[in-house]
């Protein structure tokens, strides 16, 4: 369902350039769960943000369903984000004044359809947050605070969900309850791409792609997860 082919980020120029990605390829099929992991500077979450239009190629095609979307106008990329693709940060990104219940309607703000309310109640209540609708982030601990993250992004039906350090603020505890949760929603059939330091989310994936130097030099398959 996706391909990424000879993808590269420089930034800057002269004596300052970058080359934070250098002609990666990669192929993501659908139902996939695939771990990007690396040391700090490897092109991890530039790569993440490539995907997900935060950031542009320099050069290079993303093929997302058969449709290019690297060279979309940001007004395309946007609807394309809005129902195929979806972001799950390491920060939350929540909004303070808003319900969780109010947070995973957000996305829904420029839909008409019918049952938005009933729908992402719905998928409070698949992370497990049935009780805490009202609650607002300040009102709800980091785990929480990230399954409202996480049923924000299933709440427009992605194609694609992309998770950025989803257990990075976490205590291993809670860490892991994300870990299945994700590992819960693959088996669901949702498409993941994770980004991670943590070897215990790499170990839950289907496959482990390791960066360095903005290149891939490795491909691993998880044994019993393909």
């Amino acid at each position: 369902m996706l391909e990424i082919k000879n993808a590269s980020k420089i930034y800057g120029d002269g004596a300052a350039k970058v080359t934070a990605l250098d002609n990666v390829s990669l192929e993501v099929e659908k139902g996939g769960f695939v771990s990007i992991m690396g040391p700090s500077g490897s092109g991890k979450s530039t790569l993440l943000n490539i995907i997900g239009g935060l950031e542009r190629l320099t050069s290079g095609e993303i093929i997302l369903n058969g449709e290019r979307i690297d060279n979309l106008t940001e007004d395309a990329f946007v609807a394309i984000r809005r129902g195929k693709i979806a972001y799950v940060f390491q920060q939350y990104h929540l909004l303070q004044s808003l319900t969780a219940l109010e947070n995973v309607l957000l996305p829904l703000v420029f839909y008409s359809a019918n049952g938005k309310t009933e729908k992402a109640m719905e998928l409070l209540k698949r992370v497990g947050l049935e009780k805490r609708v009202n609650h607002k982030p300040n009102e709800l601990s980091g785990g929480e605070q990230q399954r409202v993250a996480i049923a924000r992004a299933l709440v427009t039906a992605p194609s694609l969900i992309l998770a950025d350090e989803p257990t990075g603020n976490m205590d291993k505890k809670t860490g892991e309850e994300i870990i299945r949760l994700f590992e819960e929603l693959n088996r669901d059939g949702h498409t993941i791409i994770v980004v991670t330091h943590n070897p215990e989310v790499a170990r839950i994936t289907r496959e482990v792609v390791s960066l360095q130097d903005g290149r891939i030099v490795s491909r691993t398959k998880n044994v019993g997860k393909g």
